[in-house]
C-alpha cells in the first residue's frame, strides 16, 4: 500500500487515524499531509520523544518501568492513548532506536522499532517489529512508515 492508496481506502471507508510517534519525529504524519486529502483522515498527530510526554498524553507509566520505552508494550499504549485522544478509529503508536544510543533509556535492543495499530471499532491491537539497519535516520524512519502501510494493507485486506 501507498500513502496515496491509505489516504483515499481512510476516506473511503469513513474511518480517521491518529499517530503517537517517538523515533519517526512525526514521520509518518508528515507522510500522510503530503497527499491531498489527508485532513479528512488525520485527526491529530504527536511526536512523544520524551517519557515525560508519553506520559502526558496517556501512556502508563508504569508500562515504561515495566517493559522500557522500547518495547511492544509501550507501543501499545501509545496507539490506544492517541486513539482515545483523538477519538479517532486507529492509533497508530511508534517507539523504538534508530542509529542511537539513548542515555535516559538504556534498555532496549538498538535498531528495533516497535509499532502498534490499534483498531478502536474491534478493539483490537495490531502489532509488529521492524530491525532498521539503513545508514541513515531520515532511511530508516523510511522503512518504518513502508511497514506501517504493510499492516494498514494487510488490516484492509481482511476487511
Amino acid at each position: 500500500m501507498e500513502l496515496r492508496e491509505l489516504v483515499e481506502y481512510l476516506t473511503k471507508e469513513n474511518k480517521t487515524i491518529a499517530t503517537m510517534e517517538s523515533c519517526t519525529g512525526g514521520g509518518l504524519a508528515n507522510a500522510i499531509t503530503n497527499i491531498e486529502g489527508a485532513s479528512n483522515i488525520l485527526k491529530f498527530s504527536a511526536v512523544t520523544y520524551s517519557n515525560e510526554y508519553k506520559i502526558k498524553m496517556g501512556v502508563e507509566k508504569d508500562a515504561i518501568e515495566k517493559y522500557t520505552v522500547y518495547s511492544e508494550q509501550v507501543a501499545k499504549e501509545m496507539s490506544y492513548a492517541i486513539s482515545k485522544f483523538a477519538k479517532s478509529d486507529y492509533g497508530i503508536g511508534i517507539t523504538g532506536k534508530l542509529n542511537r544510543i539513548d542515555e535516559a533509556n538504556p534498555y532496549g535492543e538498538d535498531n528495533i522499532v516497535f509499532i502498534s495499530i490499534y483498531e478502536q471499532e474491534k478493539q483490537i491491537y495490531h502489532t509488529d517489529q521492524i530491525k532498521v539497519l539503513k545508514k541513515t535516520r531520515k532511511e530508516n524512519k523510511e522503512e518504518v512508515i513502508k511497514k506501517v502501510l504493510q499492516m494498514m494493507a494487510t488490516l484492509k485486506n481482511k476487511r
